[in-house]
């Protein structure tokens, strides 16, 4: 059903099935990615919606068409995991997450690469939550990220990026940002995105007094 759905949406576009606009969407993050995207919100329907963060708290959403997670094969043990996802949501900066993979190499042996996706991932939460970034849909393309409540902290910086950026950077009317890139492997786009955030992220922390 799936299949055909794709091959309905190769003939006839997208349209709007996920909100404003959804055929020039495709066309900016790939085809590929986007059944990815329409794939988690058909799931997320079924699941009831969204997780309700704690009060106070806000998680960015970073989909970069790739497996992050720590595999069955690597860790067996399921309460294992799951504790270790725990201490992975807390961690912050650069050292904890270099500490963490380490513990990880010495108690279960060299990196997968899903782990090591999910650990730039972390990394990549830390940068987009200090830019304000809310979401960031990336493939091989580019990417088009979302900022909390539409507002970045230092709009005058966000229009100066953007001129130096060659042409290949756009704010559409709906205030998302699309970034062109040619990130054809997933750690292109890991690496690329990750510069992308911290560089919006010193952005926005450059605030005119």
């Amino acid at each position: 059903g799936f299949s055909l759905a794709s091959h309905d949406l190769d003939i006839r576009g997208a349209g709007n099935l996920l909100g404003e606009e959804q055929s020039g969407h495709v066309k900016e993050v790939g085809l590929e990615l986007y059944q990815s995207m329409l794939e988690e919100a058909v799931a997320q329907i079924r699941s009831g919606g969204p997780i309700v963060e704690e009060e106070g708290q806000w998680s960015p959403q970073i989909n970069l068409g790739s497996a992050v997670l720590i595999p069955e094969s690597y860790v067996e043990d399921l309460n294992v995991r799951m504790a270790l996802y725990r201490r992975l949501a807390h961690g912050e900066t650069t050292d904890e997450i270099d500490g963490f993979a380490a513990e990880l190499i010495d108690r279960f042996g060299p990196l997968p690469d899903e782990v090591q996706h999910l650990l730039k991932i972390v990394a990549i939460k830390h940068a987009c939550r200090a830019a304000g970034i809310e979401k960031i849909e990336a493939g091989p393309r580019g990417a088009v990220l979302a900022f909390r409540d539409n507002r970045f902290a230092n709009p005058a910086g966000m229009v100066e990026f953007i001129s130096k950026q060659s042409g290949t950077a756009k704010l559409r009317p709906d205030h998302r940002l699309v970034i062109q890139r040619n990130w054809d492997s997933i750690d292109d786009r890991l690496n690329g995105v990750q510069q992308l955030a911290r560089g919006l992220a010193k952005v926005a922390e450059a605030v005119p007094a």
